[in-house]
């Protein structure tokens, strides 16, 4: 039998972060039951999305650059390449290099939307899983939880950017769209309704395997059935995606 005060001792000190990282991809549920028991440091997370977030930024640069993904953009949405077919050459350069400054500017903040991101995420996970389903979390632990919950998207940067150094043609890459992690990656938005390409896009195993962990997590730190947390990661995506689809075919 295991010695009662090792066991003590162990759950004082919890897991280290490493732990919990690795857990992720084996024991999630090991992880949010050691954030429920009040070791919520996510800085490690977080700092690896950031040194990834650069990394591909660093490939997009390269292999594509700033100013062809903005031109990607623009051809990718008919009402707005029919809006810079009608200014004049210096209007339309001008209207260029503000979108490269934005899209660059949104790369480099990164870490910073990162942070901002969660806090929003973990507001509507908290009054969701608190208020409609009678849980008992914290703020911090719902955005600890987000911070882990969220490793499989390394996957998906660091598949596009071997998808990148593999030679994708730079007139084809799309920002919103770089890895063949969902159905939308195999078709061509050109010949698709903007909607139609948008919810194919968003049926990517990456976001349906970072919701699942999402769901877990806040179940267990709130002490609510399973069912609940999974309710309220996935009603909410499925709510940003219809949404989203219907932006998309309104205005692309």
């Amino acid at each position: 039998m295991s010695d009662p005060a090792v066991q003590t001792a162990e759950l004082t000190t919890g897991l280290s972060q490493g732990q919990r990282l690795t857990n992720m991809f084996t024991a999630p549920s090991k992880t949010f039951q050691d954030i429920k028991a009040g070791h919520k440091s996510w800085w490690l997370p977080f700092i690896i999305y950031a040194v990834l977030g650069f990394a591909f930024y660093g490939a997009v640069n390269a292999k594509v650059g700033m100013r062809q993904v903005s031109e990607n953009q623009v051809k990718l949405s008919p009402k707005t390449e029919e809006q810079m077919a009608q200014l004049t050459p210096e209007q339309r350069e001008q209207r260029m290099k503000i979108s490269v400054a934005i899209t660059q500017g949104i790369f480099l903040a990164g870490p910073v939307f990162l942070l901002a991101m969660g806090a929003i995420i973990s507001l509507v996970l908290l009054g969701t899983i608190n208020f409609v389903f009678g849980g008992k979390a914290n703020f911090g632990s719902i955005f600890a939880v987000w911070m882990y919950a969220m490793m499989p998207s390394c996957i998906k940067t660091i598949l596009g950017i071997v998808v990148l150094y593999a030679g994708t043609a730079p007139d084809s890459f799309n920002i919103k769209n770089f890895a063949p992690t969902n159905l939308g990656a195999f078709l061509n938005p050109m010949d698709m309704n903007p909607g139609l390409y948008s919810l194919a896009s968003s049926i990517d195993f990456v976001t349906i395997w970072t919701l699942a962990l999402v769901g877990i997590g806040v179940a267990i730190v709130a002490g609510t059935k399973r069912t609940s947390g999974y309710i309220a990661s996935y009603g909410w995506w499925a709510l940003l995606v219809l949404g989203g689809a219907g932006v998309a075919a309104a205005f692309s």
